[in-house]
């Protein structure tokens, strides 16, 4: 019988530089698990999304082991490929965000396990024009933080980095005039703020997405926030996003699988937390069910 083929993909900065400590470990139990594994170091940005691309085909099973942009750029490798294949994810990032939504523990030895024993998920991913995201899209307020945040400093911070660096900008306020079209409805209006999620948690902070969250129904959670007219409203507003409060006044929060964001001036927008370009106009769908990912047990379905 021949043995089962596996494709490790990993970005050596992520997190402090853990993996380097862990590797062997690693290895060991991919080993024990049956599989002849390939082990791929990242050497520069963007090169996850080709060896998923043009090697997920040849294997069973691909595991990636960084923060939320490396496991971004294999789902998205993984999108183009001729043949998808599941995909295990060890998180060694500063937030992880994704791996909390599905109870992947921070211990890469049992994350480990959990790729290469664990139970079989079939999880939405998001398209945004001809990109693919794996649970957020966003714009406005913050946004830049995560993609302007250094690989060193969020190995520092962590959490951290992501709430001083917006601190900055908080005194730079912009806001973004924006039609927004859904299969339901229209909206127009003035956001300083904006995310497309399908997440139980962003930045580190679990609720702030809604409370009725489920990572395969084929529905994102939107949560657009209204330009405040005051400094008073401002702080409100913020206050109820660290409440995680998102039903107020100031906002829209709904659910839809598909929507089209048209804008006059070019939108900077962050795709799991990786610059995503500039737009006026995007439309962004999701891929019900199109991502096979391992996760613990059955009793820790992602809800």
């Amino acid at each position: 019988m021949d043995d089962k083929k596996l494709l490790f993909i990993y970005n050596p900065r992520a997190g402090k530089g853990q993996i380097r400590n862990n590797l062997l470990d690693i290895i060991d139990t991919f080993v024990k698990a049956g599989y002849v594994v390939t082990a791929r170091p990242t050497q520069y940005a963007g090169e996850a999304v080709e060896l998923a691309a043009d090697r997920t085909a040849k294997y069973d099973l691909v595991v990636c082991s960084g923060g939320d942009g490396t496991l971004d750029e294999v789902v998205t490798g993984i999108m183009k490929s001729v043949r998808r294949r599941p995909i295990g994810y060890i998180p060694a990032g500063s937030t992880n965000d994704f791996a909390q939504s599905l109870n992947i523990p921070k211990n890469m030895a049992e994350a480990a396990k959990i790729a290469v024993s664990g139970r079989m998920f079939a999880c939405d991913v998001g398209s945004f024009n001809e990109k693919t995201f794996v649970y957020i899209a966003a714009f406005g307020l913050f946004t830049e933080v995560s993609y302007e945040t250094s690989q060193d400093v969020k190995n520092v911070l962590g959490h951290m980095a992501y709430l001083l660096e917006g601190m900055k900008k908080l005194r730079d306020i912009k806001s973004y005039h924006m039609k927004i079209t859904t299969q339901d409805t229209v909206i127009e209006d003035d956001f300083l703020y904006g995310m497309i999620t399908n997440s139980v948690s962003v930045g580190g902070f679990k609720g702030i997405t809604g409370k009725y969250v489920d990572l395969s129904d084929g529905m994102f959670e939107v949560t657009l926030v209204k330009v405040p007219r005051s400094l008073d409203e401002l702080n409100q507003t913020l206050a109820a996003l660290a409440q995680r409060d998102i039903d107020t006044a100031q906002m829209y929060c709904f659910k839809t699988s598909w929507l089209k964001v048209e804008t006059e001036e070019e939108v900077a927008w962050t795709l799991d937390g990786e610059f995503g370009g500039r737009h006026t106009e995007i439309v962004i769908e999701n891929q019900k069910q199109a991502l096979h990912i391992m996760v613990p047990g059955e009793e820790n379905e992602a809800q």
